[in-house]
């Protein structure tokens, strides 16, 4: 794992400020780091190096290709890069390799087959640029799902990119004002979906997208769809020339399988989940460097583990934090599974000032204002984890992709009972119940007569969270730009669960998910692999239908996911209430120490002297919360891990 820099047409000290950036990104690559810049000086590009293969000079990057056509950074892993570098020999395009490096096999691919063509064959994770010294083109990568990180953009005329924010920052006159209309998103959301950022004329890459480019590198400004999905598809440019190219689509993915359902029976859909993530598990081991996994007492990672045991060659290393506090500590339960798999387990109880602990360095970790609490216990497991091994699998995409999550049988659920009354009438009801006395004098009120207006249970999905009380009042700024959560016409699937299970997997996956555990490893230089989001495992699990992902009688889900794992784990161990990766971060704020620090954090005086949060909005939240017994609801953190960014780096 590593991280990758930028700087194309830099008008100013390019060699210094590429370096700049390098040492910035030094978390996700202590072992080395060099720059390459292009005979005209045009473009520089700067990489630091986690050494996971070949741990030779050979892996160095930036990496030039054997005819020296070809330039790149590359941050991720390429798990069936064996089967591509023997396509490559076997076609004769190349005889030898000079290493046993991911990358060399990536670079001399691109060459030989294309970059979109090499990226359809791929399995991996990875955020790339690659440069052409023949025709000047520059391409920008980003994986199927959205792994690996890649921001981009222009800071003071200049087109740069980098794997983290914090890296665009660290050039020398960076004055990129803040994006007001991304704080809507940001308080509904507690993180800014893709393509956003908290910048104006910086954007994150979006998944499965290559970004094309050829010099001259002059300004250019990205052009959004006229609906609510937010999607790039043109620019506004004065120079050289900008193209997006989409060579994967999970919306695409997820019709195909909805049209061509699994028609098996349980068991034989099990089975074949499990040869799958088998297969998956096998290709995220390979590695010169130790590898573990992270183990909770969750189906996901309980699952992994249990087949990550049978396909490695001796003990499994697995780690899992505990809390004392009985309501959110599941080490037990993880301990209990790691003895029946006979894994070598690792376990690390923390306290209270071991989570406070990490809150001022979360600006730092993410770079931008990113609110999901399990952060915290996500890097103390990470930090933990590197202790041990520089390599480290997770459970994550059980739920989006098995339909875990309660919230989508709640949707359809409440559908049901809106469905049968007429569009029109509901509705124009909504609408007339919004604006009415009662929803002035009651939040609840107002709430259901948005609910009302859904036009569909995607939209019913939407409205949930941009309702949730006072969060569209927090910014000053009262415009929201259009974004990908809602399904764009003729995007639905075959019924409302795996509509929103595609919503989560087109947004909240990539933009909240995936993010956490990229930031939170990188930070401590841990890489971490996800055997779930494997592109044959993905599309999977999108033929299968329903009745083999949730009980109707229950509502249980994940029913294809539990069956592999009662095959390996008994079911008492695991079919327990779910916990959560969380933390009592409501109980603390109402303690003395970090009551304080939130108090000051949302000072009216503050507030008012930056200019970009309403007083009193934030003001009428908190003392719900602290001082009316109000419930505990998310937005309070945003707002927090909003200012404390804004502190680190305003």
């Amino acid at each position: 794992m590593c991280g990758i820099a930028g700087l194309c047409g830099y008008s100013g000290d390019a060699e210094k400020n590429i370096k700049r950036m390098n040492d910035r990104l030094f978390h996700r690559g202590p072992d080395s780091g060099d720059i390459w810049n292009s005979p005209d000086d045009m473009v520089w590009l700067g990489h630091r190096r986690l050494s996971i293969r070949d741990l030779s000079s050979n892996g160095s990057q930036p990496m030039r290709s054997k005819s020296g056509k070809y330039v790149i950074v590359y941050n991720g892993e390429i798990y069936n890069a064996d089967k591509l570098s023997d396509l490559l020999m076997g076609k004769g395009f190349v005889t030898a390799f000079r290493g046993t490096s991911d990358t060399e096999v990536l670079l001399e691919a691109i060459e030989h087959l294309g970059l979109s063509e090499t990226l359809k064959f791929c399995k991996g994770m990875f955020a790339l640029a690659v440069y052409d010294l023949e025709t000047h083109e520059l391409c920008l990568a980003r994986d199927r799902i959205g792994e690996k990180p890649l921001y981009y953009g222009f800071v003071n005329g200049n087109f740069v990119f980098a794997s983290e924010i914090s890296a665009i920052r660290a050039i020398e006159g960076f004055k990129n004002r803040i994006f007001e209309e991304a704080l809507n998103l940001y308080f509904v959301h507690g993180y800014i979906p893709a393509p956003y950022t908290i910048y104006h004329d910086i954007y994150k890459l979006e998944p499965g997208t290559i970004l094309r480019i050829t010099a001259p590198f002059s300004y250019f400004r990205p052009v959004h769809e006229d609906d609510d999905e937010g999607k790039l598809t043109g620019i506004q440019r004065s120079g050289g020339e900008y193209r997006f190219e989409t060579y994967y689509d999970i919306t695409e993915v997820a019709r195909k399988g909805q049209e061509n359902l699994f028609k098996g029976t349980a068991e034989e859909a099990a089975d074949e989940l499990e040869r799958l993530l088998k297969e998956s598990i096998k290709g995220q081991l390979v590695s010169d460097v130790p590898v573990g996994a992270f183990l909770s007492a969750g189906i996901d990672s309980s699952t992994v583990v249990s087949l990550m045991q049978e396909v490695a060659e001796g003990k499994v290393k697995t780690f899992t934090i505990g809390m004392e506090d009985p309501k959110y500590n599941e080490a037990e339960v993880a301990k209990e599974i790691a003895k029946h798999l006979g894994t070598e387990h690792t376990e690390l109880y923390i306290t209270e000032a071991d989570a406070k602990a990490v809150i001022p360095k979360l600006p730092s970790i993410y770079g931008e204002p990113f609110a999901d609490s399990s952060q915290i216990p996500t890097y103390l497991v990470s930090k933990m984890t590197r202790d041990h091994v520089t390599v480290s699998l997770s459970g994550d995409g059980g739920d989006e992709l098995f339909c875990g999550y309660r919230s989508y049988e709640s949707v359809q659920r409440i559908w049901n009972k809106m469905k049968n009354i007429p569009g029109g009438m509901r509705y124009g009801a909504g609408k007339m119940l919004q604006h009415s006395r009662a929803a002035k004098r009651d939040d609840v009120f107002r709430d259901k007569a948005k609910l009302l207006q859904a036009r569909s249970p995607e939209d019913l999905y939407r409205i949930q969270f941009e309702m949730a009380p006072g969060a569209l009042n927090i910014a000053r700024e009262k415009s929201m730009p259009p974004y990908k959560l809602s399904l764009a016409e003729g995007d639905g699937l075959r019924e409302v669960n795996h509509d929103i299970m595609l919503m989560d997997m087109r947004m909240y996956h990539p933009d909240d998910i995936l993010v956490k555990v990229d930031r939170s490893g990188m930070a401590v230089s841990l890489e971490s692999r996800i055997p779930m989001l494997d592109r044959d495992v993905m599309e999977f699990a999108w033929s299968l239908p329903l009745s083999l992902l949730r009980d109707k009688n229950t509502g249980t889900g994940k029913m294809v996911l539990r069956d592999v794992l009662y095959r390996h784990v008994p079911r008492e161990l695991v079919d327990r209430p779910k916990k959560g990766f969380s933390i009592p971060v409501a109980k603390w704020l109402k303690e003395k120490e970090l009551r304080q620090w939130a108090e000051d954090m949302i000072s009216a005086e503050k507030l008012q002297r930056e200019g970009f949060l309403n007083p009193e909005a934030v003001a009428k939240v908190w003392k719900n919360f602290a001082d009316e017994g109000g419930q505990w609801q998310p937005l309070i953190w945003y707002i927090l891990m909003f200012e404390q960014w804004l502190s680190e780096n305003n």
